[in-house]
């Protein structure tokens, strides 16, 4: 199963084979940023997993070099503006909602959104070259779709603190001992070790998979709901202020962690 072909390259692809899903972030172009057209394939081929009940786990993949550089400037320069309502949360109450588990092969760096969509499966495996971090604060408003809680969840209180109040950025092999993660390797070896996690669970039955998903995700979503809440607050203050607006303009971009 694939998704549907267009005159354009797909931004986000979904296949699914022998009870393992992969859903690949492949906007090669645009570093997997979250742009209107990428965000849209997104949740539609989340959309499509949710519905296919062939699929016992997904890998949730993303470019060798970026898994996904979070936020599009001119998107973010909307909410700054009024303009366009939050549209960030749908991708993480989505990802976190899907039937089975989910386990991110985060092998490119992760940025801001980026980190935290990754942050938001159920499973995660980060690469000891690239790097992690949040930048929200570095462009003047604070942290949405649901990382105030999700980035504690994997990195611990004080660590989490230090990358969102600080936007300092991990390698990979940084984190090592610190962040609550699944494996952390050689970038050569990422998406090969979320295969092999994901293989385990293909001969469980479906049925069983669904329900100790809820269970098990349940922390994190309730984690995710009151995050909300209060982030959507902080925004309201954070982009009314003409300082948010000049700072997205001049910083985007920078110390992102892309080479």
């Amino acid at each position: 199963m694939t998704a549907d072909s267009t005159s354009e390259a797909p931004k986000v692809q979904l296949t699914i084979e022998d009870g393992i899903a992969e859903l690949w972030l492949c906007d090669a172009g645009d570093n997997n940023v979250f742009s209107r057209a990428f965000v849209d394939e997104l949740l539609a081929r989340m959309g499509e997993l949710s519905r296919d009940d062939t699929a016992k786990v997904c890998v949730v993949r993303g470019l060798p070099e970026v898994f996904c550089a979070g936020g599009d400037r001119g998107l973010l320069l909307e909410l700054a503006e009024g303009s366009l309502p939050p549209y960030d949360l749908e991708l993480t109450r989505t990802l976190l909602e899907l039937p089975i588990p989910t386990i991110a092969a985060m092998e490119g760096h992760a940025v801001g959104g980026g980190l935290t969509f990754g942050l938001a499966c159920d499973m995660v495996v980060m690469a000891q070259e690239s790097r992690y971090g949040t930048n929200f604060m570095d462009l003047g408003f604070t942290p949405g779709m649901g990382t105030t809680r999700l980035l504690q969840f994997a990195m611990g209180e004080y660590v989490a603190a230090e990358m969102m109040y600080g936007c300092q950025y991990f390698k990979g092999r940084q984190l090592e001992g610190k962040a609550q993660i699944n494996a952390i390797v050689p970038k050569a070896e990422v998406l090969a070790k979320a295969r092999k996690i994901a293989a385990r669970f293909t001969d469980k039955p479906r049925f069983a998979i669904e329900m100790l998903k809820r269970q098990l995700a349940l922390p994190r979503r309730l984690a995710f709901e009151e995050a909300r809440t209060s982030e959507a607050l902080m925004h309201q203050v954070c982009f009314a202020a003409p300082e948010t607006r000049e700072r997205i303009r001049e910083r985007y971009g920078l110390g992102d962690g892309q080479s």
